[in-house]
């Protein structure tokens, strides 16, 4: 899902699919804040580890932890393999 197709609000809270970026081959699910961008007023941002990224097309973002994860799966496969998880 686009952030281009919802209305965010500051406030909400978000679900992104989060790439290590000094271990490129780890991503997971994280829990990011629609906020007020401080570098660009009146446009609004994600707030994920002390950092303010776009809220733009080039991220997806879901509105949910269940619907990330089933997006997580269906890009990297499953955490889990023989009962253990990664």
């Amino acid at each position: 899902m686009e952030a281009g197709n919802q209305n965010y609000q500051a406030g909400d809270i978000v679900y992104v699919i989060y790439r290590n970026p000094h271990t490129y081959n780890v991503a997971n699910v994280q829990e990011a804040a629609v906020v007020h961008d401080p570098e660009r007023p009146g446009q609004l941002a994600l707030f994920l580890y002390e950092t303010y990224f776009p809220l733009d097309d080039t991220i997806a973002v879901y509105p949910s932890m269940a619907e990330a994860e089933m997006a997580y799966e269906e890009s990297f496969g499953s955490t889990h393999e023989e009962g253990l998880e990664w």
